[in-house]
């Protein structure tokens, strides 16, 4: 199956997260978390697949030092970099969705 866009669920599901930010809301919700994020975000990145490996964030954060405690992001998202140093990232959210590419840090013949 190929990608078909994000279900209108995964917009929902980052709405609430972001009102109820808690591991009771993530596991009474973990079951839409997979199929309507991050089942359509695996199905675009398998479509982009000759890009390179992608690498898949996470949901949780890392609060250990962080000033704001929430444990879950309020988005999910890939990155992944080209042979020629390129690096493609995508995020959806409760937002909607961001792309974006660029160079990180360019050689001096770039």
């Amino acid at each position: 199956m190929g990608f078909s866009g994000f279900p209108p669920e995964a917009f929902q599901f980052y709405e609430r997260l972001a009102a109820d930010n808690s591991r009771t809301f993530w596991l009474a919700n973990k079951s839409v978390y997979e199929q309507a994020v991050k089942a359509p975000l695996q199905a675009l990145i398998e479509e982009f697949a000759d890009m390179g490996p992608f690498h898949v964030f996470r949901p949780n954060r890392d609060v250990r030092f962080a000033k704001d405690k929430t444990p879950y992001k309020d988005h999910a998202a890939a990155y992944v970099e080209s042979e020629g140093g390129a690096g493609y990232y995508v995020q959806v959210g409760a937002t909607g969705m961001f792309a974006g590419c660029g160079y990180y840090d360019m050689a001096a013949d770039q």
